[in-house]
């Protein structure tokens, strides 16, 4: 591959980027990851919407498992094609697929064409986030890369706040120009990635050093037989049943998909999407187990707390995404005291055990709110919670970019996100199958302890076509009848609701213990002071015998200079 153009402002001495370099590639970077970001937000505050309009909403899940297993499988995928090829070309193909997937989106006329289309998205979206921290581990030295922590947690805190007012507005408005409302959800996708596509294409001018390897496609072949099973079973078992025959299927499938996805990954060497070898370094491999249960507890966590918001307290799709705030504020207060301290002191070891201990505290906490519990207080908790995640994921990330060799840098940022995104899909199903599984007995108890009160009573005599339409009080899959009914008659169901979440995050609070756990047995490794592409110049330099100049072309001792 021929060199790119080297950035317009003069680099430093050693051949590291300037501030003003950085932040001119981190603007693309950003509207990458932005893309991305934003998507997740808008489509689960309209799914429902979509779902109407489109007669399917009872399989709507397919829509969300299409998108997470794409992205899932990609990910590694796209870690390990930019440390051959570079992450520039793997950066705007990514936008490039995303761009097409959302427009094909917003075309759809059925549930399962959006379901297809939506997995052509996940393509591209696989490669947005990881491609986008693997160029931060390629520019900037593991020392300051904390301190542009804050430009990210901007991103997500803005994604979090337009997400559901954007969702919320489009899935509102019956046509804009003619054209379904909702539609305009994936439609807003193209000109926001079109931007990016020319930002990034005009301001990541960065070398690369071209590694002859073999692609794993096997390995690639493996991993889908081994996920797309086990990722369709957590986000379907509850529908099928965790022990029915399609659920065991999975379960066999997935189990044998993943031996010979180890088998082979031993086989290839170097050239596996995931190298074994890495998992040899501790750092690696303590990290990359962290940030699958950090995700189990994360997605279970995140996707638990709107429902709480949306069916206890009555907040619209558009108001709970608003009310989780404080969470994100959490997120954004935590990463930036993090880079702080990172850049500062040189060490990042306690981070993670005060972040994990923060979010076993949160969701302890979050087990106590119940129906009648003010919101100023579960801000509190969620605000706790949000600071444990700020305090792990850019720091786990840092972590294992820091231990492993700059060759690796993009299969190692891939498998943070790959084993978070795995988690999170994982809690995600298994925190839901929870919830829904306990809220019925936990509402019946409720309207059985209610019936013998007098307010309630006097509600039913008052009421009974109302009382009639409870049924016997756990109807889970449509609850908008809870805002046409009478307060009394409704408190029971949001108190028996409100227990089950108890239970979820009881049961969040015990699996992220394990992360605490692991967090004390992730080992510090002083932090690199070369950027991953100047380490991976001295190193090719050494391989050829020449020096690495100021600017990143390698000279050879005796002869002009070759770009790699």
């Amino acid at each position: 591959m021929s060199a790119t153009v080297a950035p317009p402002a003069p680099a430093r001495s050693g051949g590291e980027l300037s501030h003003k370099q950085i932040v001119t590639i981190l603007s693309g970077l950003m509207l990458g990851m932005f893309l991305a970001a934003l998507d997740q937000m808008i489509v689960a505050t309209a799914i429902r919407t979509i779902g109407d309009d489109l007669h399917g909403l009872s399989v709507q899940a397919w829509v969300t498992t299409a998108f997470l297993i794409t992205s899932t499988i990609a990910t590694p995928l796209y870690g390990k094609l930019s440390d051959i090829y570079g992450r520039k070309p793997l950066f705007l193909f990514a936008i490039t697929i995303f761009i097409v997937g959302s427009a094909l989106c917003g075309l759809s006329t059925s549930m399962y064409m959006l379901a297809a289309f939506r997995a052509l998205q996940g393509i591209g979206a696989g490669g947005l986030m990881s491609m986008a921290m693997a160029i931060v581990g390629d520019i900037i030295p593991p020392r300051e890369r904390a301190r542009y922590q804050g430009y990210f947690m901007a991103v997500f805190a803005t994604s979090s706040v337009l997400g559901p007012v954007v969702g919320g507005f489009f899935a509102g408005q019956s046509s804009i120009f003619g054209i379904t409302g909702w539609r305009w959800i994936f439609y807003v996708n193209v000109p926001t990635g079109v931007l990016a596509l020319i930002v990034v294409n005009r301001v990541l001018q960065v070398q690369h050093h071209r590694r002859q390897h073999r692609i794993d496609w096997w390995g690639a072949l493996a991993l889908v037989v081994g996920l797309v099973p086990l990722l369709i079973i957590a986000e379907q078992g509850r529908t099928w049943g965790w022990s029915s025959p399609g659920a065991f299927t999975c379960y066999v499938i997935g189990v044998f998909g993943l031996i010979m996805f180890v088998r082979i990954q031993q086989l290839m060497g170097d050239d596996a999407l995931l190298p074994m070898r890495l998992f040899r370094n501790r750092v690696f491999a303590v990290a990359s187990a962290q940030s699958m249960v950090i995700g189990i507890g994360m997605f279970g966590g995140m996707a638990s707390i709107p429902l709480y918001l949306q069916i206890v307290k009555g907040a619209s799709p558009t108001k709970a995404g608003l009310l989780i705030l404080p969470m994100v504020m959490g997120m954004i207060a935590a990463s930036l005291t993090a880079g702080q301290i990172i850049s500062r002191t040189g060490h990042y070891k306690r981070l993670p055990v005060v972040g994990s201990a923060l979010l076993v505290l949160g969701l302890v906490l979050m087990s106590r709110i119940g129906a009648g519990t003010p919101l100023w207080q579960t801000d509190i908790f969620m605000l706790i919670f949000g600071a444990g995640l700020g305090l792990n994921m850019q720091t786990l990330v840092l972590a294992m970019q820091n231990a492993v060799e700059p060759k690796d840098m993009g299969v190692s940022t891939a498998a943070a996100t790959f084993f978070r995104q795995v988690g999170g899909t994982l809690g995600t199903a298994v925190f839901l199958s929870i919830l829904f599984s306990a809220a019925g007995s936990h509402i019946k108890s409720q309207y059985q302890d209610a019936a013998a009160t007098p307010a309630f009573r006097q509600a039913a005599r008052a009421h009974p076509d109302q009382l009639a339409s409870l049924g016997n009080g756990a109807k889970l899959n449509d609850t908008s009848f809870l805002s046409r009914i009478d307060a009394q008659l409704a408190h029971p169901y949001l108190v028996g609701f409100s227990q089950a979440m108890d239970l979820v995050f009881t049961v969040g609070a015990a699996v992220l213990v394990f992360a605490f756990i692991l967090s004390l047995f992730l080992k510090e490794v002083p932090l690199r002071t070369q950027s991953g592409l100047e380490a991976a110049r001295t190193a090719a330099a050494a391989e050829d015998g020449g020096t690495p100049d100021a600017v990143g072309a390698t000279h050879e001792p005796t002869t002009t200079p070759q770009a790699h």
